[in-house]
């Protein structure tokens, strides 16, 4: 998920019950990749995701009447946002899932924010880093390398490559928050639409020549309904939910979201996979928590009131 950070709004009682239900659902998908990935190669998972999640937004679409462009420079734009937001993220997680917990994969997706504060600094005018933001993406950053440090000590080994590849996801999400701004004023369900559209475009050569999914075992029932709860549940309702805050509440109240991903995606872990987190990692976990918080700004001025 993408994040970008214009004005605070402030948030009513169902805004927050939705904030925490899109906290669910997309912490439930580090949850079913997990279990997805037990059966089912990584580039098959994420083309099932987006391509079973697109299809359903074009549904809702078109029962609410709305119509998809046909400008062909929209198109190349849905098809590098797919890429940067869906295609190499996904890839890249469902990946490292193979060899972490989804509780350990979540916390470091939290990371999205502190790259974006970067991304954004360097790639624009408008979004420069203050020296708060700049303070929690140092502590977020910290938080990081306390949690993947003892793998790096001990020369590569454990699971560095698939924390890495996490960290690498997140980065990709963050050049997608700030190259999604071009979309402003565009109906945010065709948006996304478009860019799981694409995304399913630039998948499927890939999954079909690397993985050849007629020639794997059939999938049992369990991986069935990770994949289904993958594509409707953690993304195609998350998009829907996702605008629904967007526009409400804007998206400064939105990054709080990223503070709630980990909570719901550690307690399924813990409660259905028997995952449990060190001590190290908990260190970390708060860490980045802590970042998150001087980003965000609001608990700082919480405490100035106080």
């Amino acid at each position: 998920m993408s994040l970008v950070l214009p004005a605070t709004r402030s948030m009513s009682g169902s805004d927050w019950l939705l904030l925490i239900l899109l906290s669910v659902v997309w912490g439930g998908s580090f949850f079913f990749a997990k279990v997805a990935v037990a059966e089912l190669p990584p580039l098959v998972i994420v083309l099932a995701r987006v391509a079973i999640a697109a299809a359903a937004l074009h549904l809702l679409r078109l029962a609410l009447g709305q119509r998809m462009p046909g400008e062909a420079a929209l198109w190349r734009d849905f098809l590098l946002m797919g890429l940067l937001n869906n295609a190499i993220p996904f890839s890249l997680i469902f990946w490292g899932q193979k060899e972490i917990a989804s509780g350990l994969a979540s916390i470091l997706n939290a990371t999205t924010p502190l790259f974006t504060v970067l991304v954004a600094h360097l790639l624009t005018t408008e979004e420069r880093a203050t020296p708060a933001k700049l303070c929690g993406v140092a502590l977020g950053l910290i938080g990081v390398a306390l949690m993947i440090g003892l793998d790096l000590i001990s020369g590569f080994g454990g699971h560095l490559w698939s924390e890495l590849a996490v960290l690498a996801a997140a980065l990709s999400y963050a050049f997608a928050g700030v190259f999604g701004r071009r979309f402003k004023g565009r109906p945010p369900l065709v948006v996304a639409a478009g860019q799981l559209t694409g995304s399913s475009m630039l998948i499927l050569p890939l999954a079909l020549i690397a993985d050849q999914p007629w020639a794997l075992p059939m999938p049992s029932a369990g991986t069935w309904a990770a994949l289904i709860g993958l594509a409707l549940l953690s993304t195609a309702l998350a998009y829907v939910i996702f605008f629904r805050i967007l526009a409400r509440a804007g998206a400064t109240n939105l990054l709080l979201v990223t503070f709630l991903i980990p909570v719901s995606a550690l307690l399924l872990g813990v409660a259905f996979l028997d995952e449990t987190l060190s001590l190290h990692q908990l260190a970390g976990m708060a860490l980045i928590g802590l970042g998150l918080a001087a980003i965000d700004g609001r608990p700082i001025r919480m405490l100035r009131r106080s």
